[in-house]
């Protein structure tokens, strides 16, 4: 149908009644959210929600990508980087920091990674905000900046331009406000359109399902990942996904600057067996999809070996100089066995969380970790609010581990003096129990997709 014949009303009347929108209409919508033009807010609303109630087909997502990523500037590279150009994203979760050690571990690898990473809200912490704890790390940089970062280093994190989707960008804030975030359709369509604006080859998705996370089930991780896979898939990348678990924190740490510590003690090579799990996996993926390695155990071996050897680590110090961090801060903070808060701001107290009686960690609360953090000023109520970076609690014992009476459990880092009953409520949220509980499964990583 051609444009002149299209209007607005009559698209959102035809989705309303559950029919299946064409590439025309599709393109003529997002081209009126964006120009501001034949699309009013409130007609955007009524979309939305026509979406969110009746759906969108594989297709019709696929489309809807695709339509999103054309809004504004796409990424392009050097021919020869055609094949190993490739990026991860998460749903998100409590202690993850996969991708401050994934991206350099990739680029010591050989391909190009330009990681276009979001901010936290609410109780997590987004991967800019984590970069953003040590001293002079600049977000932004240009199309340009991004090519020479990656010529030299392999890989860079930065947050998404003002030019890059922004059909996502002026729908996503009118999904909040209309009550249509969980939109299936919708949440596929704004990853992958951001991610397939950056012209890609390889994608792998983390998933997350748990208490602290968006999708509590694995049922749903699962059927959010198939969406994202297929339409990934149908928009030109090669799309994988990993299924992981989200009730108890990822590694050792949840604030950011701890989890920058963190990240910095597993590329020295000494990282906490689940982090390294995920690390490693999710670069297998990739490393296969793009033809690196004949199979994933060889690709996670490869991971492995970059974080045990140093290389990783150096690809960490060469990105951070060259997203605006002093050279010498940068070799202080990847130091191994150095002290990353010569750097990094330090808490005003460090307090200790002590176990009430002798016996086995079973359980910890995500989800109530991460509240109480966000609470004490790690984290965000609304966009824009400003977060302290050395805010955050750091896990001496992990679940499965035993402990002793009065043995310490774990540090608060904060800045403010606990008001009545605080720490008895972080205490709270670690389960002692005389004996492991033999049904619980501390594996992070439940299925894969392809």
């Amino acid at each position: 149908m051609d444009c002149h014949l299209l209007n607005t009303p009559a698209l959102i009347a035809k989705k309303r009644d559950g029919h299946t929108l064409t590439k025309s209409e599709i393109q003529y919508f997002i081209d009126g959210v964006v120009n501001g033009d034949n699309v009013e807010l409130a007609q955007l609303g009524a979309m939305l929600m026509a979406i969110k109630l009746r759906g969108m087909s594989m297709d019709e997502t696929v489309l809807l990508t695709a339509a999103m990523k054309e809004s504004g500037e796409t990424l392009h590279w050097p021919d020869q980087w055609k094949h190993i150009l490739v990026d991860k994203h998460s749903t998100g979760g409590v202690g993850d920091k996969v991708s401050l050690i994934l991206a350099p571990a990739l680029a010591a690898c050989g391909l190009k990674v330009p990681m276009i990473s979001g901010r936290g809200l609410s109780f997590t912490g987004g991967t800019l905000d984590k970069l953003e704890a040590i001293p002079g790390f600049n977000v932004s940089m240009s199309p340009d900046e991004i090519i020479r970062t990656l010529d030299t280093v392999g890989c860079c994190i930065v947050g998404q331009t003002q030019d890059i989707d922004p059909a996502d960008r002026i729908m996503y804030a009118v999904r909040d406000l209309t009550a249509t975030v969980d939109s299936i359709p919708l949440i596929t369509a704004s990853i992958i359109s951001k991610k397939a604006a950056e012209n890609i080859a390889a994608l792998v998705l983390d998933v997350k399902f748990g208490e602290a996370s968006f999708m509590k089930t694995k049922e749903d991780a699962m059927n959010l990942a198939t969406w994202l896979v297929d339409v990934g898939t149908g928009c030109g990348i090669k799309t994988e996904a990993v299924i992981s678990s989200m009730d108890i924190p990822l590694g050792h740490t949840v604030g950011n600057g701890l989890e920058v510590k963190e990240a910095i003690e597993c590329l020295s090579g000494n990282g906490a067996e689940q982090l390294v799990e995920l690390v490693s996996v999710e670069g297998g993926l990739l490393l296969h999809s793009v033809g690196k390695v004949n199979s994933l155990e060889e690709g996670e071996n490869l991971i492995k070996r970059t974080l045990n050897n140093g290389s990783a680590l150096e690809k960490f110090q060469a990105m951070i100089v060259a997203q605006g961090v002093n050279q010498k801060l940068a070799e202080r903070i990847c130091e191994r066995e150095g002290d990353v808060f010569r750097v990094l701001r330090k808490a005003n107290f460090k307090t200790p969380i002590k176990a009430h009686k002798s016996g086995f960690v079973d359980d910890m609360n995500a989800l109530l970790i991460a509240e109480l953090c966000s609470d004490l000023g790690a984290g965000r109520k609304r966009s824009g609010d400003p977060i302290n970076h050395a805010i955050g609690v750091e896990l001496l014992k992990l679940v499965g581990d035993s402990v002793q009476q009065d043995e310490v459990l774990a540090y608060v880092h904060h800045d403010e003096e606990f008001v009545n009953g605080f720490l008895e409520r972080i205490a709270s949220g670690i389960m002692i129990n005389d004996q492991l509980n033999a049904d619980y499964n501390i594996k992070r990583i439940h299925h894969i997709i392809t």
